[in-house]
């Protein structure tokens, strides 16, 4: 072989190569979907969405049943006002509960659904009223820490002087 076709080889095989890249790339990202389902609209709002992204999936069950749309901020209620496109062979009920999760300890942060008991369904334009917001680890931990050193650092001399001061309370109470 000549020096100009194995540099066309190489020139090819680097093309593969970048092309392959690239598409895991929007693959990872949630940037290339190639559904076209049609579906409906709703929306739902949330004190905190953690990390949530759009193109988010969303899903019920564990199954993939819409994507995020959008993510806004009210500006009167201060809450993230998220938009979700769910496929029309979903039907949801309209006391669904949507919820934040997380796949996993550091997994993917999505939207899941569960279905209530309403006969009526959801329509295009619906906003689900029952929401609940997602769990920030950061917030746990600082709250645990902050009850641990307000009531003394849990040591055990202040957990046995607590029922003894509570005993001479009850005891002087008795008396009088």
């Amino acid at each position: 072989m000549n020096r100009s076709a194995i540099d066309l080889w190489v020139g090819i095989f680097v093309a593969i190569g970048f092309g392959a890249i690239l598409f895991l790339a929007l693959k990872v990202g949630n940037l290339l979907t190639l559904d076209r389902t049609p579906g409906y609209r709703v929306e739902a709002s949330f004190d905190n969405i953690g990390g949530l992204k759009l193109r988010a999936p969303v899903k019920a069950a564990g199954v993939l049943v819409g994507r995020v749309e959008s993510v806004r901020l009210d500006t009167k209620t201060y809450e993230a006002v998220v938009r979700m496109r769910i496929d029309n062979e979903y039907q949801f009920t309209k006391d669904t509960i949507a919820s934040i999760n997380t796949s996993g300890l550091l997994g993917e942060v999505y939207v899941g659904l569960d279905a209530g008991g309403d006969p009526t369904m959801l329509k295009d334009g619906d906003r689900i009223a029952k929401t609940q917001s997602a769990v920030v680890v950061e917030k746990l931990i600082s709250q645990f820490l902050f009850d641990k050193a307000s009531s003394g650092g849990g040591s055990s001399a202040s957990g046995d002087a607590a029922p003894a001061k509570a005993a001479a309370k009850a005891a002087e109470g008795a008396r009088k």
